[in-house]
């Protein structure tokens, strides 16, 4: 990555989820340093600092080919294997290919929509914080998952995946809402996963341990799929 590549993702502009943790931060540093000292002056600047780097929210160059499967996250795959939907989803018991990101506190946190689709099914499920590493994660967590219907009839999921650090989902979109490929839908904070479960017969080009770009990193292509 160049230089002037990386400047842009450090200085993107924060995304609107974050701005009350980074007002807080600033009146934390100012009013703190004015009645205790510079000590906790320096503590909010800190956390000021911290909270614009991981709300960032940069734009990304999503790729124009039709038929692709876009990374919902920034982060490293963790899994790659058949499982099946989430049960609140409708989507049958049949595995399908499953891709797992494990997004770290210092990776981009803003979820993109993986394909051009409408959102036909949103459900929240409380669970735990275990490490979002674990593949126990999309089991045990906190998560919300997102039905997608693609214009040829098929089905995706998209799965938000709260981690061990992270307390809160946001998801910006509702059921009937239609999205572009790449077009932002959410946001985890502080460390987390994120699942997509591919439409049947539809293969993942990744692999364990491959870093993702959210919005251009390509997952899978929906014309090697049953519909091709």
């Amino acid at each position: 990555m160049s230089l002037s590549n990386s400047l842009s993702l450090v200085l993107a502009k924060p995304h609107p989820v974050g701005r009350p943790f980074i007002y807080g931060g600033a009146a934390f540093a100012v009013v703190g340093g004015l009645i205790l000292g510079p000590w906790l002056f320096w503590i909010g600047v800190a956390f000021t600092l911290f909270c614009l780097y991981f709300f960032r929210d940069p734009e990304r160059v999503m790729p124009q080919e039709p038929g692709l499967v876009l990374a919902p996250a920034d982060g490293k795959v963790v899994l790659v294997g058949p499982a099946i939907p989430p049960a609140e989803l409708d989507m049958g018991e049949a595995p399908r290919w499953r891709v797992a990101i494990f997004l770290s506190v210092l990776d981009v946190h803003v979820n993109r929509s993986p394909v051009q689709g409408r959102v036909s099914r949103i459900a929240y499920r409380p669970g735990s914080f275990v490490d979002a590493s674990l593949e126990k994660a999309s089991e045990e967590n906190e998560r919300n998952a997102l039905r997608f219907d693609l214009p040829d009839g098929r089905q995706l999921a998209c799965v938000q995946i709260a981690g061990l650090v992270a307390r809160r989902i946001v998801c910006q979109v509702r059921e009937g809402d239609s999205l572009m490929a790449g077009e932002r839908f959410g946001i985890i904070r502080f460390g987390s996963r994120t699942d997509i479960y591919l439409p049947e017969g539809v293969k993942p080009k990744v692999l364990v341990g491959q870093k993702m770009v959210g919005g251009e990193t390509v997952i899978a292509d929906l014309k090697t799929g049953p519909l091709a």
